[in-house]
Parts: C-alpha cells; structure tokens; sequence
C-alpha cells in the first residue's frame, strides 16, 4: 500500500502543498508541511501538490518505507487504544 511522505529536511514550508491540497496536507508545529490523510490517493489535487513542490520533498513510497519515527509513522495510531504502528519509534506497544 502506498503512502504520502513528506521529507522534513527537504520541506521549506512554501504551503504550496496545503494552497493546492488541504484534504491530504496541513502544516506541523514547525510551520512545515505533512500529511493529515491517507485517504484517497489517485485525487487530482494530490499529484498536483506532489508536483509543486519546489524542493521535491512529497513522494508517495510504500507504507513500509516510512520507518523513520515521524508523525506519518503514526497516521493510523488510535492513541486512546494504544499504538497499532507495525514499526513503531516513538510510543510504546502495551
């Protein structure tokens, strides 16, 4: 299954990405962008926003590609039952 990425590092916050596509990104508290929905990945809006970026930081990778302990690791988290993230960095498995 695919997923929304968006490299940290790269992101300048430019909202290019949120202008063109609210339903897939928001900014964080750092004011950079990252994904708010994994719904709904074939929506015009989204390769619209993917393209726009001007440092190439949104690609879509493999749900197992995103390992790195960040917010789009734990986009299907219900954290009133506890972590369900398959490689979880960041919260604890009861």
């Amino acid at each position: 299954m695919k997923k929304i990425k968006v490299n940290q590092e790269a992101c300048i916050g430019c909202g290019a990405c949120v202008a063109i596509d609210p339903e897939h990104f928001s900014f964080n508290d750092e004011g950079l962008s990252h994904p708010i929905s994994q719904e709904n990945l074939e929506a015009t809006e989204l390769q619209s926003a993917i393209d726009s970026c001007p440092t190439s930081a949104i690609s879509m990778v493999e749900a197992d590609e995103i390992l790195d302990g960040t917010e789009e690791d734990h986009l299907e988290c219900d954290e009133e039952d506890g972590c369900e993230c398959e490689h979880c960095h960041t919260c604890e498995k009861e």
